[in-house]
């Protein structure tokens, strides 16, 4: 009688923000429809989106200490460097424990003690989503074997091995794509025919981005319905703020305005319906934007890590697949201009959005989840990758 090969064991290091959760959602999604087998764990901060979603994947989670690594003076750097070492000392425990066949690291601090711990116990693999290796990567890349990355240009940016690196993409969630406007337009009660837009900051919001929308609100709703995306209130308080500034528009407006902390079961949905897409250019909704096809604003956001945001959105204003702009100019008259001009010409905005998914990395989570997998059962093919 044969025996039934064995699931593979896979620790999930990795969180703190959208960018460095999504493609570990991405993963965990494919193995799903694959009908793949395999044991999981996810470890990350307690204060991370990571938490929220691991369990609403139903993938066991712990939680380690977490201290972030800062090129500048800043009065938290000497508790967070406590914090380093104390989270290594904690992965080394849970990876002891679980015995896993690979390390699946997605990036942020919080990935590096499962990373360092890992690669004496177990084949690892790191994720880099943006176009730049982040401070968390540069150090988990000494001891991954193999680096991940979503833009070909990387690997020779970084003078990386070829032996150690491989083009993958960013993987973009699979639900994404099942997405169905006419559901989106029974959930938000929206107006068939008038034109949508979707505003977001992200998982975590963007306050000057929200403000900017708040200006122009009057003007917008004349001429579009919006979805906003305000981010979570432990963020911020916009959602509040735009919550009473909603209930004080005409009844007519009112209807077309909906905001929402963050849309999470819909997304897909809402993507489907939107005409034009307001928001940051962080690597995951970048790729989404790619994956979609769907035009957008794409407003950086300042000072992110080595200029992350914006090497990431001239990966679509090369193409013509965004209109870019940088916070400063971004003003409130610059923005309503923008969306406007673009609202006005839906030829314009079709061929944005073809021209966007050029960018595309379409089999990106098929290509990482052959890797994570190829690497559990301790095979090197990504050296053929």
């Amino acid at each position: 009688m044969s025996q039934q090969p064995k699931s593979p064991r896979i620790v999930i290091a990795g969180g703190g923000t959208g960018g460095h959760v999504l493609p570990a959602i991405a993963v965990i999604e494919e193995l799903q429809r694959r009908n793949q087998q395999a044991d999981l764990l996810w470890i990350g901060s307690a204060g991370g989106l990571e938490a929220e979603q691991a369990q609403l994947k139903n993938v066991p989670f712990k939680s380690i200490r977490t201290g972030k690594l800062r090129r500048y003076l800043d009065l938290k750097t000497i508790p967070d460097a406590v914090r380093i070492p104390v989270g290594g000392v904690q992965a080394w425990r849970l990876l002891r424990s679980f015995k896993p066949d690979v390390v699946f690291s997605t990036g942020g601090f919080v990935s590096v003690p499962s990373v360092f711990a890992g690669s004496r116990m177990a084949p690892v693999i790191t994720h880099e989503q943006t176009a730049i290796l982040g401070l968390a990567n540069r150090i988990n890349a000494r001891f991954a074997d193999v680096i991940a990355v979503s833009f070909k240009d990387t690997i020779d940016q970084f003078k990386l091995s070829p032996d150690k690196a491989v083009w993958t993409g960013n993987p973009v969630r699979g639900s994404l794509l099942n997405g169905d406007a006419a559901h989106a337009r029974t959930v938000f009660d929206l107006i068939p025919g008038l034109p949508l837009l979707f505003v977001t900051g992200g998982a975590r919001g963007a306050t000057t981005l929200n403000s900017r929308i708040e200006a122009n609100l009057p003007d917008l709703l004349q001429r579009c319905q919006i979805i906003h995306q305000t981010g979570p209130t432990s963020a911020n308080d916009d959602y509040r703020r735009l919550t009473e500034v909603r209930v004080a528009l005409p009844a007519g407006l009112q209807a077309r305005y909906h905001v929402r902390e963050f849309v999470q079961d819909e997304l897909a949905d809402v993507y489907a319906a939107a005409t034009l897409v307001v928001c940051r250019s962080g690597a995951g909704m970048v790729a989404e934007l790619a994956l979609l096809g769907k035009p957008s604003i794409l407003i950086p956001l300042p000072g992110s890590g080595g200029g992350e945001q914006v090497l990431n959105a001239k990966v679509l204003e090369r193409l013509h697949g965004a209109v870019v702009l940088d916070q400063e100019s971004a003003t409130s008259e610059r923005l309503l201009s923008e969306i406007d001009g673009l609202l006005e010409a839906p030829d314009k905005l079709a061929i944005m959005g073809s021209q966007a998914f050029k960018a595309a990395s379409p089999d990106a989570v098929s290509r990482l989840t052959d890797l994570v997998l190829d690497m559990a059962a301790g095979n090197k093919v990504w050296l053929r990758v």
